[in-house]
């Protein structure tokens, strides 16, 4: 006589619920990597948008701020608001990712999760 552990996933059901909460969070990966996210710097002086992929996608300027003799503080705003743009589309790419830690998945024995 085989002992049987009672309500326990089986196989079939374990790697259908795994195959759809890769597919979730394939999808929303996409999503946020196909976001744009915007930051400024110096009073909006200077703003930059990039998407979830970190890549660059503008950067504005306000030609008052445009002063020969002061381009390191141009470069400062400039590396403020680029940092800030990156920051918002790591945030939003972790709090994607964070509704699938462990969500739905059943207790599975000696896995400790």
């Amino acid at each position: 006589m085989k002992a049987r552990i009672p309500n326990q996933p089986n196989r079939a059901d374990l790697v259908k619920k795994l195959q759809e909460m890769q597919d979730n969070m394939q999808k929303a990966q996409e999503e946020v990597e196909n976001t744009e996210f915007e930051a400024s710097a110096g009073g909006d002086a200077v703003t930059v948008t990039v998407t979830g992929k970190h890549e660059v996608k503008s950067v504005k300027i306000k030609p008052e701020v445009v002063d020969p003799e002061d381009v390191e503080m141009l470069e400062d705003f400039i590396t403020i608001a680029v940092n800030g743009a990156v920051a918002k589309a790591e945030a939003a790419m972790e709090q994607a990712m964070g509704e699938f830690s462990g969500a739905g998945l059943p207790q599975i024995p000696g896995l400790g999760m």
